[in-house]
């Protein structure tokens, strides 16, 4: 069980009673330095992007754990980034839960898994962040400020938060009705099956792995999804050079082009 040491909700953070939570433009501007990949983001982007982090922090509550003081700079940071992936969907995306709990720094989650055999395992999960079907998302701060290069644990999180919409997390979201689900499939799953089929070899010559990727990404459709997101946001031209058409894909699910500005 988690045991949420400080709760702290913003002014007027029930929906409905305020339709969007403002803050400083010395914040706001703040919180763009710390987060440079939004550069790629034009004016009236970046202005759309703060009224739906704006609106975020409305409708979502946050909580401190593991001693964590939050500061109004971390909720900004965090919808910012939260926000990104569904700068041109909507905030609707988000819907069917409120809590988001932030803790200083990794945290230990208890977990009970059953073998193939009916032997069941207790063990401590250390994690940097996880997302709960129909409950909150949990990151760590320390993370969250590593933000960049390919590396977001935020948009990892919030990007199974949208996996999950139509239950649990298994790499196809509900999608638009321009992306039918065989052709996600076909260009998805190839892109995942190729970079699991690179990190096997690599495992099988005993060599080091260098391309840029997080191996996490190997585990499992969702997780490919969720590391692929953070790389389509933080490293857009990057993705779009090694997996062209996972990056197209990418690009008509979020109806955003990140690479091409």
């Amino acid at each position: 069980m988690i045991l949420l040491e400080r709760f702290v909700r913003w002014t007027g953070l029930r929906s409905g009673t305020k339709p969007e939570r403002s803050f400083p433009a010395a914040l706001w501007d703040e919180t763009l330095a710390h987060l440079p990949f939004l550069d790629r983001l034009n004016a009236e982007e970046k202005a759309r992007l703060k009224h739906l982090a704006g609106h975020f922090l409305a409708e979502k509550e946050f909580t401190g754990a593991g001693g964590l003081e939050l500061t109004d700079a971390i909720c900004v940071s965090i919808a910012a980034q939260a926000c990104l992936p569904i700068l041109n969907l909507g905030l609707g995306h988000y819907t069917g839960w409120v809590g988001i709990v932030v803790y200083p720094d990794e945290f230990v989650i208890p977990r009970v898994v059953e073998d193939e055999a009916g032997v069941v395992h207790e063990y401590d999960d250390h994690v940097s962040g996880e997302a709960w079907e129909g409950g909150p998302v949990l990151v760590s701060w320390k993370d969250a400020e590593m933000a960049g290069e390919g590396y977001n644990v935020v948009i990892h999180e919030f990007a199974h938060k949208l996996d999950m919409r139509d239950g649990s997390a298994d790499g196809v979201p509900p999608l638009p009705p321009d992306i039918p689900v065989d052709e996600w499939n076909a260009v998805f799953l190839g892109a995942f099956h190729d970079f699991q089929a690179s990190f096997s070899k690599v495992s099988e010559t005993h060599a080091g792995n260098d391309d840029g990727f997080d191996e996490y990404a190997a585990t499992a459709p969702e997780e490919f999804f969720a590391v692929m997101s953070e790389v389509f946001f933080e490293k857009p031209g990057f993705l779009h050079n090694e997996f062209p058409a996972l990056y197209a894909l990418f690009s008509r699910f979020y109806r955003q082009d990140p690479a091409h500005g």
